[in-house]
């Protein structure tokens, strides 16, 4: 069966004004469009608006619609819950940095807050529900920036050189101070949490990265755009220690548990595990758990997280992560769409005619339920079209 679903974009500050409804040909909207939600998760579940090709309103969301039947429509091992959720993302300036748990920090987390008496949506809570929440990022924009996971030591001990290299006396000095205690990658966790503390000498740091990336922004355009948005945030200086990546359109990145990251400009596709836990590390007046932060992060240096597809017919590519219950499959032309379970079709531009047991035209902007009945898919059309899946 084919369920049409909608939702409305969530408007937080960081969002591009009207972005998500000028990427979808609708009237442009004058205020911040951050996320559009495409799932049953409970932060923001979609609407059914069709059922079984008909454009009847079911006046329900798919929470409630999925749990009406829940062994036909998400699967008899499913426990009843759609296990993914497919995100558009419009970061129109950063987002808050960040890291999410494996299951077990989860679970565990979830379960000390409930104890604890914390309510859900209590501003100083850290986990919503019990479940991890790795994702992935296709750029649908021109490009997409973001910083993500750490690089070497040796790698942030270059941008502090060449920064101070172009400090006054006092800076360099401040400089020096985050240049000691870089002295190889087992000092990352070490020096990370140094700058979270905002104990004596911190605040010098960040001020002389501030200060040298503001009078050079041709040479440190992340940091100075940090400091004027963020002014005396760690965060500042710790986006020294990432990666910076800018991605082409149709380049993805994979975010598995503990990878530290911030979305700074750009339109997405997002995938991920159906969960809102969030570890918040700086960039952002919300809550700051420094001390759970510290204990799921990953600081094991890696090279910068791209996810490269699976092409299995031109005009067809599949983001498979390696650890991952779910997948991406992205449609420019026809092809097949082999599913294992339900999914979720959204058509990002053109039109595409999907075909199971029953059929369906999606057109830019519109997105479907698939449940698992319809077997394996066929798709044509031209465009973008993208399917959410679980493997």
């Amino acid at each position: 069966m084919f369920v049409g679903i909608t939702n409305e974009a969530r408007d937080y500050a960081w969002g591009g004004v009207g972005a998500i409804s000028r990427l979808f040909g609708h009237a442009e909207s004058t205020r911040p469009e951050a996320e559009l939600w495409l799932g049953a998760h409970h932060g923001s579940p979609s609407r059914v608006i069709g059922v079984g090709g008909t454009d009847a309103a079911a006046s329900v969301d798919l929470a409630e619609w999925i749990a009406a039947d829940p062994t036909k429509r998400v699967g008899a091992h499913r426990e009843g819950r759609l296990p993914f959720l497919l995100k558009v993302l419009a970061a129109g300036g950063p987002l808050s940095l960040q890291a999410h748990p494996t299951t077990e920090q989860a679970q565990e987390g979830f379960a000390r807050e409930n104890a604890a008496g914390i309510p859900l949506d209590a501003p100083h809570r850290s986990y919503k529900d019990p479940h991890a929440k790795p994702e992935l990022i296709l750029a649908v924009s021109d490009t997409f920036d973001a910083l993500c996971g750490f690089q070497a030591s040796e790698e942030t001990r270059a941008s502090l050189e060449r920064m101070s290299a172009l400090a006054h006396p006092e800076e360099q000095r401040a400089l020096a101070r985050m240049l000691d205690r870089l002295g190889d990658d087992e000092s990352l966790r070490a020096a990370f949490a140094w700058l979270l503390s905002l104990t004596t000498g911190v605040d010098d740091v960040i001020t002389a990265v501030s200060h040298v990336a503001s009078r050079n922004a041709d040479d440190f355009p992340v940091q100075a755009e940090l400091a004027a948005l963020y002014p005396g945030d760690p965060g500042i200086a710790i986006s020294l220690m990432l990666h910076e990546v800018t991605l082409a359109k149709g380049e993805a990145l994979y975010l598995p548990a503990g990878n530290i990251h911030a979305y700074l400009h750009g339109v997405g596709i997002e995938l991920m595990e159906a969960s809102d836990n969030v570890l918040r590390g700086g960039l952002t007046p919300k809550h700051v758990d420094v001390a759970e932060l510290l204990s799921v992060l990953d600081f094991t240096p890696r090279s910068a997280p791209y996810l490269v597809p699976e092409v299995p017919v031109p005009d067809v590519r599949v983001f498979r992560p390696e650890d991952a219950s779910f997948e991406l499959i992205e449609f420019e032309g026809d092809g097949p769409c082999p599913l294992d379970g339900p999914a979720i079709a959204l058509c990002v531009s053109g039109s595409f005619m999907i075909s199971g047991r029953d059929s369906v035209t999606l057109s830019r902007g519109e997105a479907v339920y698939v449940t698992p009945d319809e077997g394996d898919l066929t798709v044509e059309g031209t465009g973008q079209l993208v399917v959410a899946t679980t493997v």
